[in-house]
């Protein structure tokens, strides 16, 4: 006899779950597969091999990875001051951290190229006194990417944040730990794997970003050129063979990076024995 399961509504939820999943995951996914299926692998090979192509795969993948790095850093500080201090106008705080989700991306871009570009109020600050352009720059790109990818390390780490246990630092300060070694030793190992998921997140969504960079990042082929915006002048341009092999490759490899973070992140979870 069968045992029934504990939560009523398995099979219903699992349907729904998997219809979901095959409607706007794997059929787009899978027809985008079968799609290269036209392309001969020398075809294929030399599509990928061009060097404005492999130009604008650095690009991409090398700003969301920076991007990531420091939004993962900026969204651990910001997300300790908003858990561990009270201050007045906090709630705005909170508010203005959701901004870039609610916030449509090509406006996010406008106004980011605006203060930054020569002549603008912060890029025109920059270039004189550091000499440093930020707009039309792969620098620029970078700092789109990390003012939409903040939210998602903040987000992601400030549950854990919360739930942390303060008994453990107290029992580690009576024995004798500086506030450093609380940190080092404590703190950082248990909060660790929310901020790697937050770096993840941040990563995935730098990679696919087309909207606030496009008006930033000056779009020069070799230079500041991304991969989404160099598909859709594919798609222009009416060449679909060079749109879907750049779109498998960069599926692909975004694909094993999350892989590889999510075996990171088990890896750390186990370790620090929260599995």
């Amino acid at each position: 006899m069968s045992q029934s399961s504990v939560m009523p509504g398995f099979r219903p939820t699992i349907g729904f779950t998997l219809i979901y999943l095959g409607l706007v995951v794997l059929i787009p996914l899978s027809t985008l597969v079968f799609k290269s299926f036209a392309l001969t692998w020398d075809d294929y090979v030399h599509i990928i091999t061009n060097k404005r192509v492999l130009s604008s795969f650095r690009v991409s993948f090398g700003s969301a990875l920076m991007a990531a790095s420091i939004a993962s850093v900026f969204g651990f500080i910001t997300a300790w001051v908003l858990v561990r201090y009270s201050f007045f106008g906090k709630n705005i705080f909170h508010a203005l951290i959701d901004l870039p989700f609610a916030l449509p991306t090509a406006v996010a871009g406008i106004v980011l190229a605006t203060i930054f570009q020569p002549s603008g109020l912060l890029g025109k600050l920059l270039l004189d006194t550091f000499g440093i352009q930020v707009a039309f720059k792969p620098l620029g790109i970078v700092v789109a990417l990390i003012f939409i990818s903040i939210p998602f390390v903040v987000r992601t780490v400030e549950p854990v944040l919360l739930e942390f246990e303060a008994s453990m630092e107290e029992a580690g300060a009576s024995l004798g730990a500086t506030r450093l070694q609380v940190f080092t030793k404590i703190i950082f190992p248990n909060i660790f794997p929310a901020l790697l998921t937050g770096f993840a997140l941040a990563f995935a969504r730098g990679v696919g970003e087309y909207g606030s960079v496009i008006f930033i990042a000056g779009n020069i082929p070799y230079l500041s050129e991304i991969v989404p915006l160099l598909i859709v002048t594919k798609l222009e341009q009416f060449d679909i063979e060079g749109a879907t092999a750049i779109a498998l490759t960069m599926l692909v490899i975004s694909f094993l990076l999350l892989l590889l973070i999510n075996l990171l992140q088990y890896w750390v979870r186990k370790r620090s024995g929260q599995l």
